[in-house]
């Protein structure tokens, strides 16, 4: 019994002691080269058993056998594993994984990897952006994925960028992509006062992301096809662009101080082969006594500077990122230069046991634009740009000499001032709780808010400005203020199974935008002091806009309709009814002032949610839905959903494939996004507004009248389009070789048109959605080859080429006339036509032949301003401390209307002003006023986007810096194409009075520059 008993307490305290051996704990610390690395994950492998180290980089793990192996992991980090044999504390430090950072791809709310989505995704990390003079984060990407076609409007610093992925979609919006930014969905629409008339003409819309440094961007994910974008419901049609900014945590424990510094030097690429002053007058010009380059008088080299300062620190519980940058860009056209002055705070902590986690982005910015004389719309004797190639060279530089009836340069620059400023706030405020493991919900606050105000002024000294500005003084001054708030709920799911994973999400997003602002015009002012104008009209506005309350616009002077009645105060109100009524005059320094104001709200109200199912680490599914309410849209309509699905399997994860490919995968897509930009404020219901009062020649104000802005139509809706999508990532050598196939097929529907109204009606136009589907269909190729991997030398190359197909069917509306045309005598002419059976933005011209007899009536092309096939090509490699690095892009199949040409060149008489070469002397006989196929031509280009080569400077580590980095880069160094003009690369926007907009014709095009920097970069 008593042998039977001690062998009994033996066996128990042996299965004990065993117990223990077997289960015990382990703890340590995760780093990387800069310290503690929060948010590491340890597991034990082959288990579900596992945890994340806290923001000190400290783990615990319980129930660890003596036998099993722990896997150490961290996005953009190589995964260690180690063994624990019997070890209770196990440190280990991580080594960053550059591949495994180009992988991470943010996605709607939330991230993935490249191997791991669904989706049509691609990320473009820091390292990969372009370099040099970047005015827009669009720049930075540019050429850089398939299917993505990026196009500056022009050369001027901060002028708009076109941005398309896989296609135009719509007929009326700018088909631009939603951008998020650090979580907050941000709007398309300029932040910048647009200006006004003030004898110019109009001018193009600043780019609205160009209060962002490109110093602080870390990533930029493009969202391609439905299953990525249909998250983001009504705004998902055109793609989604997700820019994530950079934080602190590589600045480690001491915290990292960095400062870069660029000097560019710019001037113009090309210029026109035009008569000098001898030439021109050899072939019958008329003598003036002078002998101007007037390209050379307006163009200029130019010195800018890029600076920024940083400060990044992980200092255990959180981290924090500071930056302060400055740039000043100046054009290459005189009077023209971009000023961004920039601040941002990143900062992230965690609370209670790492459960609370606390995020805050915010960026403040000013940028200061002067813009010149430039304009599509400044009538028959053109704009700084056209009066420089057409003046007579024979014209001295005087500023003070008329050219009557065409334009003095000289006098364009000297008398005419046009300035922007404008104030931008944007912030985002995240609260994060883990409720369990598996449960976590999210607060995402954002706010967005800007203020601009542009003031334009034209002198009294200026000269050919027959709308009374000469003599006069003529200023405009135009303030506008956005706000853009934002609220979002989501609640997210996520559950390890034994061979599976489930991660549902689910949410709630309120924004709301609003618009407000005023704009001036007044005429007549006793200074000529171009500041003291300016200033004068704010002045007058000052004193005035509180002398009533509840008004549209106001007028201060003599108005065309009762000139005997002498100067009057006739305030224009809309509530409770269309009214007018007229004040006591106000003194103020200007013969006519008028005033007209805006206020508008749109709200979006959302619920979402997404489901992924991953099966074996082999077959991923993912299904989301959005359900979207805008204000734009009536009761019938108030709400649209958004469904997509997506199915992706890893054929290399299956034992038939081999081990030819390290990454294998297939991806099936379908979903449908909507798109109800370009439909504006209030275009469901029946609205009446007065008309914005004019100035005449002679300082005389328009008489007012209202007009029906909007009809009613309850059933108005968004554009949907529905995307099909395969495609089919590979790898080869352990991903040394990776590429993408894809084929997609896009169909928008329930297209937004502003069409004309059943007459008799107030009103010419009411918004529709009209019968008819647009369809972009494609093929997308991308290539990366690490050609080289040594210790010392690496050579990369990457390579994307894409097709797109676009073409309007089952069209049942109107042929719509588009592509206005500018210049003497073409004034109403068109060059596009929206019809049945073609692409968007196809040309509708008179044909001419080799004797230059033009047709009376125009034909409709298989020719159109869509560009079919988009290339980028970028190679890199680095010897040590040296690397260097090509970017190529290119575009083809398009054509491309040369108006410049047709407006300026098309006849070859000399006498007041000047000409091409070519034109005068190869006898062309063709009349302005006759736009035809003879300037429509191919826009096919390759240009060298970019060359750099820099230097990492090899430091003792003793002294001040910690490394330093010296590059020197080149822009736009050539160009090879068949086009006559300046630049094959237009994008043009302006909406006429059809409200369609225009592509790919050149008209007065601002120059795109050569450009050259040198820069340092140091950390310390």
């Amino acid at each position: 019994m008593k042998i039977t008993l001690l062998r009994s307490f033996l066996m128990l305290g042996a299965f004990l002691c065993f117990g223990l051996v077997k289960a015990q704990t382990v703890s340590g610390t995760v780093s990387d080269a800069n310290g503690p690395l929060p948010g590491a994950s340890v597991l034990v492998k082959g288990t579900t058993n596992g945890t994340q180290t806290d923001f000190d980089g400290n783990y615990t793990l319980n129930g660890v056998e003596d036998t099993a192996t722990l896997v150490f992991s961290y996005i953009g980090y190589k995964t260690q594993e180690i063994a624990v044999n019997g070890q209770s504390n196990i440190n280990v430090t991580l080594s960053e994984d550059a591949q495994a950072l180009d992988e991470v791809v943010i996605i709607g709310y939330g991230q993935t990897t490249v191997k791991d989505a669904t989706g049509a995704v691609s990320a473009v990390t820091s390292e990969d952006f372009n370099q040099g003079v970047i005015s827009s984060p669009e720049q930075l990407i540019q050429g850089k994925t398939s299917g993505v076609q990026i196009t500056q409007s022009s050369g001027e610093p901060g002028a708009g960028i076109a941005l398309r992925i896989r296609g135009t979609a719509s007929v009326r919006s700018n088909n631009s992509p939603l951008f998020v930014i650090d979580g907050v969905p941000v709007t398309n629409e300029s932040v910048s006062a647009s200006g006004a008339d003030v004898g110019v003409g109009s001018s193009g819309a600043r780019n609205p992301l160009n209060f962002l440094n490109p110093n602080d961007i870390e990533s930029m994910s493009i969202l391609k096809d439905a299953s990525a974008t249909a998250i983001y419901g009504s705004r998902g049609a055109n793609g989604v662009v997700v820019i994530t900014t950079k934080s602190g945590k590589g600045g480690g424990r001491q915290g990292q101080w960095a400062f870069s510094t660029t000097l560019n030097v710019s001037k113009v690429a090309d210029t026109y082969d035009l008569l000098n002053s001898d030439e021109f007058v050899e072939r019958g010009g008329s003598d003036l006594g002078g002998s101007t380059d007037w390209q050379s008088y307006i163009f200029r080299t130019t010195a800018s500077t890029d600076n920024n300062l940083s400060y990044s620190q992980n200092y255990g519980q959180g981290n924090v990122r500071a930056t302060f940058g400055y740039s000043k860009q100046f054009g290459v056209i005189e009077n023209t230069d971009l000023e961004r002055i920039t601040g941002r705070v990143n900062a992230a902590h965690r609370f209670f046991d790492d459960k609370f986690k606390v995020n805050l982005q915010t960026t403040v910015s000013r940028i200061n634009d002067q813009a010149p004389f430039i304009s599509r719309t400044s009538g028959s004797t053109g704009d700084l740009l056209a009066s420089a190639y057409y003046a007579n060279p024979t014209l001295p530089a005087n500023p003070d000499i008329s050219a009557a009836p065409d334009r003095n340069p000289a006098n364009l620059l000297a008398y005419y001032d046009d300035n922007t400023h404008t104030d931008r706030f944007l912030g985002n405020l995240s609260l994060e709780y883990d409720i369990t493991d598996e449960f976590s919900a999210k607060l995402n606050l954002g706010y967005d808010t800007s203020s601009s105000t542009r003031g334009q002024v034209s002198g009294p000294q200026i000269l050919a400005l027959n709308n009374g500005a000469e003599n006069n003084g003529r200023a405009a001054v135009s303030n506008l203020d956005t706000e853009n708030r934002l609220l979002e709920f989501t609640v997210n799911y996520n559950k390890e199974f034994e061979n599976s994973n489930l991660d549902a999400l689910i949410g709630f997003s309120f924004q709301d935008f609003n618009r407000k602002g005023q704009n001036l015009l007044g005429q007549g002012y006793i200074s000529q002091d171009l500041n003291t104008i300016i200033a004068t009209t704010n002045d007058a506005y000052a004193s005035t806009k509180n002398l009533a309350s509840n008004y549209q616009a106001y007028g201060i002077g003599t108005f065309q309709n009762n000139p005997d009645a002498g100067n009057q105060f006739r305030i224009l109100g809309l509530t409770p009814n269309v009214n007018e009524t007229t004040l006591s005059l106000p003194s103020i320094p200007i013969d006519a002032f008028t005033v007209d104001t805006f206020d508008n709200t749109d709200e979006l109200q959302s619920f979402f949610g997404r489901i992924n199912y991953t099966l074996y680490n082999k077959y991923l599914f993912t299904a989301t839905v959005r359900a979207d309410g805008s204000s734009r849209f009536g009761g019938n309509n108030q709400y649209g959903y958004f469904p997509s699905a997506a199915f992706a399997w890893k054929l290399n994860e299956e034992d038939f494939t081999g081990d030819t490919f390290s990454t294998l995968k297939m991806r099936l897509s379908w979903g449908i996004t909507g798109n109800q930009d370009g439909l504006g404020y209030g275009s469901f219901v029946n609205r009446t507004r007065w008309n914005q009062l004019g100035i005449g020649a002679n300082s005389q104000i328009t008489p007012p009248a209202t007009s029906e802005i909007a009809f009613a139509n309850p059933d108005l809706k968004w554009e949907e389009t529905a995307q099909y999508a395969f495609g089919i990532d590979f790898g080869f050598n352990n991903d040394r070789f990776t590429g993408n196939i894809d084929l997609y097929r896009k169909e928008t529907s329930d297209i937004l048109l502003n069409l004309p109204a059943v007459q008799p009606a107030t009103s010419p136009f009411v918004f529709q959605n009209v019968d008819g589907v647009i369809i972009n269909q494609g093929i997308e190729l991308g290539l990366d080859y690490d050609i080289v991997r040594s210790e010392d030398f690496t050579w990369n190359a990457n390579f994307n080429i894409s097709y797109n197909q676009n073409e309007l069917t089952d069209y049942d509306g109107p042929d719509i006339q588009a592509g206005n045309l500018y210049g003497q005598g073409l004034t109403g002419t068109t060059s596009q036509i929206l019809t049945d059976g073609k692409p968007l933005f196809t040309y509708n011209l008179r044909l001419v032949d080799e004797d230059f007899n033009v047709d009376t009536d125009p034909t409709i092309l298989d020719k159109s301003g869509l560009p079919k096939i988009i290339s980028g090509f970028s190679t890199s490699a680095s010897y040590k401390n040296w690397d260097a690095s090509l970017f190529f892009s290119g575009q083809f199949g398009h054509y491309v209307y040369n108006n410049t040409a047709n407006a300026l060149f098309a006849a070859p008489q000399i006498g007041s002003r000047n000409n091409l070469k070519s034109v005068v002397d190869n006898g062309v006989t063709l009349s302005a006023t006759n736009p035809s196929t003879y300037f429509l031509e191919k826009g096919d280009f390759v240009r060298l986007q970019s060359a750099s080569i820099s230097y990492n400077v090899p430091l003792s580590g003793d002294g001040t810096f910690n490394s330093m980095r010296l590059s020197l880069n080149g822009q736009n160094l050539f160009l090879i194409t068949d086009y006559s003009g300046l630049d094959p690369e237009v994008s043009t926007t302006d909406v006429p009075a059809n409200g369609l907009p225009s592509a790919s014709i050149d008209y007065l095009q601002y120059p795109r520059p050569r450009t050259f920097s040198l820069g340092i970069n140091v950390t310390f």
